[in-house]
């Protein structure tokens, strides 16, 4: 008997030294040759995502893989709340038993009873820590919201240390900057520079040597790694033009020109170019960093009588906060009393306020209106809806598209064909000029102008971009291929209660017998059914509260077994049910007031006092607003669209009707959606739309899956797609982004490639300098990522 596959456990590694998308496939490579390991590197967000099963290599190994591949694991700082110390020998205690854990520097505040730590994921983790603190008699529990905050310091002042050195780099190659159009122009030759040749050598070297020391270090860690990335066509491009020019130098050659500038000012540019690309970058993940700014660092407790203002790492589960007119929700929680309106538009793109009230959800993040609520946490930390969507977003933007896997296949080999490439330029120019000098010039030209950075970036960055603009707009992708396949969908199978309809049967229609007034009617049929869960019995109740008519008290109430129910009420005998049930009870049903509730799409409920028919109420689930035109947008987006009900045909007609489907499968059992799912397959790619537990085998079945965000966790957990508004106007809004992501994808790589296939022959054939080159090659990864921040223009309805 088999025990099943082995329980994995996931790892997110921060990686540096990648320079370019080659990099990113021999890391990942290297990876996941280790036993048990699958790993995938994303070059855009500079992080490993790594999948070990149970017996794998540990930590210690994938920290080695990756040092010996020539990168390394950021270190990052986690700052743990600690209690249980009651004096400063607890903290040395405490602060001695992390620093034990392998990759941990640890110091404990006994003050604040915090401890920053600083550790290489791969080597521990959080889960380690507390264990290792709980061990010692204490406990421990991280603040996870100041992880991003270090994370993004850290970069920040890596980001400071590159402009300083680009400025010195820019500096030094100003002079060269300044004589190159002289020298373009045909104005100076190697007779009469500008600058004595000494000079040019002493500018030149600390660019080459200092400021260009990254190039070097990147390439040997790839050469060493037995890969080759951008780094290497740099370092080799401008070590050939530096060392040629010092040779020419040392030699006395003054009829020969040098090329202190190329290698300088290459330098400088390929340098600006990735500080502007880096820049780019960072605020492609701006739609979740703006996000996580909007929660609060802080949250209104009730203490004593008093209000109380304590970090929000410090709210449980179970503590009561208010929150007051304009406040920020700290956490996520249930309104105990008060009544207000919460703008939640930052997490469902919904503009109108929510009104709110007791037994009514609040989430972390939103903006409290001019009311005071008095609230009990119900989710902190990783448990907020906040949290879930960054998890979510995260996950998709790490995840990997076809079209992205072939672009790192054709970069995992770019670098050694360009090397390849330069070498034959370099022969071939001095066989056919008897030049050797141009000859080196114009392979240092091919070694420059190609650069695999571009094709990296050009799947990674539109796919952050637009997962970002769509967990803004309440569409929150789970699995990136989702994002790639919603493109190219041809029908959406689209379940019925609570996607289109809202899942809360309504009273909507009443035919009255003569001489009876509609609140008695209701009256006595609410207050017999005020005791019953059965929806109808519930819609029942509702629109008797909704009109301020009081209920009585029921006596003998006897159910029939979901067909109906009798009572005594007020004293008299009311019966409420299906038409069979009262016609068993001996009372007449006219068939011409039955069959307009019935023929449309109505549930008939039935009430009848002292052996008489009073009314017959027509129930149904009411649609969900823009329903209808959510199924006009999708048939407009060329869309075939399918309902799928459980519900009789008679009621799954009028629905259709309603919100313009023409084809529809009633009287669907679960398992039967799943397999309908599969048939329609057969006949192009399907989406499903769902929500409930009965849904969640349809959605599984299909190419594509969306869930609404207020169904049930299971339909959630099992869609590619979760729409956060419940508005079915949602998956045509998700089908546009996937859509436009995708051709900003196409348009990015048609950049990364027209700059090499246009750029490398125009090198070869001496057509381009190498400064130029290297100016081109850094702007074409920044034109790829500023065309991915397009996205950013985006916005729900467009299509």
């Amino acid at each position: 008997m088999s025990d099943g596959p082995l329980p994995e456990s996931m790892d997110e590694l921060s990686i540096t030294g990648m320079s370019c998308a080659a990099c990113a496939v021999r890391l990942e490579k290297v990876l996941s040759r280790l036993p048990g390991v699958s790993a995938h590197v994303n070059f855009a967000t500079g992080r490993a995502s790594v999948r070990r099963a149970t017996g794998a290599a540990d930590g210690e190994a994938l920290v080695a893989a990756v040092r010996k591949a020539g990168f390394d694991v950021a270190p990052e700082t986690l700052e743990l709340a600690l209690s249980g110390m009651s004096c400063a020998a607890c903290a040395a205690r405490i602060e001695k038993v992390l620093n034990r854990l392998p990759g941990v520097e640890a110091t404990v505040n006994f003050n604040a009873e915090t401890a920053r730590v600083r550790y290489v994921p791969g080597l521990t983790g959080p889960d380690a820590m507390r264990a290792a603190v709980a061990k010692a008699g204490f406990s421990a529990e991280p603040i996870l919201a100041r992880d991003r905050e270090a994370e993004r310091a850290r970069k920040a002042e890596e980001a400071r240390s590159e402009w300083r050195q680009f400025l010195l780099a820019l500096v030094l190659s100003a002079p060269f900057l300044l004589q190159m159009p002289f020298m373009l122009a045909g104005g100076l030759d190697g007779h009469h520079e500008w600058l004595p040749r000494w000079l040019q050598g002493l500018l030149a070297a600390p660019v080459q040597f200092w400021v260009g020391r990254r190039f070097y270090r990147g390439a040997w860690s790839s050469l060493r790694g037995g890969g080759a990335n951008m780094d290497v066509l740099v370092a080799l491009g401008t070590s050939v033009a530096f060392f040629f020019s010092l040779a020419v130098v040392l030699l006395g050659r003054h009829d020969q020109h040098v090329y202190f500038e190329a290698s300088a000012s290459i330098i400088t540019l390929v340098l600006l170019g990735k500080l502007l690309e880096a820049r780019a970058r960072a605020r492609t993940s701006a739609a979740i960093e703006a996000l996580l700014r909007l929660q609060p660092p802080t949250a209104w407790l009730e203490r004593d009588g008093a209000l109380v203002e304590v970090p929000v790492a410090q709210v449980a589960r179970g503590t009561v906060f208010v929150l007051r007119a304009g406040d920020a929700v700290p956490v996520d929680g249930e309104v105990l009393a008060g009544e207000s309106s919460i703008d939640e538009a930052m997490l469902t793109g919904e503009s109108v306020p929510v009104p709110k009230a007791a037994g009514d959800t609040v989430f972390a993040a939103t903006l409290n209106g001019a009311g005071l609520l008095r609230c009990r946490a119900t989710g902190v930390g990783a448990e907020t809806l906040l949290a879930g969507i960054v998890r979510l977003v995260e996950q998709a933007q790490g995840g990997k598209p076809a079209v992205q896997r072939l672009a790192d296949r054709i970069a995992a080999v770019f670098v050694p064909t360009v090397v390849g490439l330069a070498l034959l330029t370099f022969a071939a120019w001095w066989w056919a000029a008897g030049d050797p000098v141009q000859a080196l010039v114009n392979g240092v030209a091919v070694l420059v102008i190609a650069c695999p950075c571009a094709l990296g970036l050009a799947t990674p960055t539109a796919i952050m971009v637009g997962t970002g603009q769509g967990a803004r707009a309440g569409i929150l992708v789970r699995k990136v291929e989702a994002l790639e396949l919603a493109e190219s969908l041809r029908i959406v199978a689209v379940d019925k209660t609570g996607t289109l309809t809202e899942g809360r049967p309504a009273l909507v229609e009443t035919r009255l017998a003569k001489g009876i007034a509609y609140n008695e009617a209701l009256h006595l049929a609410a207050s017999l059914e005020q005791g019953s869960p059965h929806p109808l019995a519930v819609a029942l109740v509702a629109a008797a509260r909704e009109a301020g008519i009081g209920l009585a008290l029921p006596v003998a109430v006897q159910s029939a077994g979901g067909k109906g129910v009798s009572g005594e009420v007020a004293g008299r005998q009311v019966a409420v049910g299906s038409p069979a049930y009262l016609t068993e009870a001996g009372v007449a049903i006219p068939a011409d007031q039955l069959d307009p509730l019935t023929t449309g799409g109505l549930t008939p409920v039935c009430v009848a006092a002292d052996g008489r028919l009073l009314a017959l109420f027509g129930v149904a689930d009411r649609l969900r607003p823009g329903a209808a035109e959510a199924v006009a947008r999708l048939r407009r987006q060329g869309l075939r669209v399918v309902m799928l009900t459980g519900d009789h045909p008679a009621v799954a007609q009028a629905i259709a009707r309603q919100v313009g489907i023409d084809e529809f499968r009633a009287q669907v059992l679960p398992a039967d959606k799943a397999a309908a799912v599969q048939a329609l397959r057969n006949e192009g790619r399907v989406g499903m739309v769902g929500d409930g537990i009965n849904d969640a085998p349809a959605l599984a079945a299909a190419d594509v899956s969306f869930a609404i965000g207020a169904g049930s966790d299971v339909a959630v957990e099992a869609a590619d797609v979760t729409l956060v508004r419940s508005d079915p106007a949602g998956v045509a809004d998700a089908i546009a982004l996937s859509r436009a992501t995708l051709g900003k994808i196409r348009q990015n790589l048609f950049f990364a490639f027209i700059y090499n296939i246009l750029g490398i022959p125009a090198a070869a054939l001496g057509l381009l300098n190498p400064v130029i080159a290297a100016a081109a090659m850094a702007m074409s990864s920044v034109s790829v990522v500023s065309n991915s921040l397009l996205l950013r223009r985006w916005r729900p309805g467009q299509d």
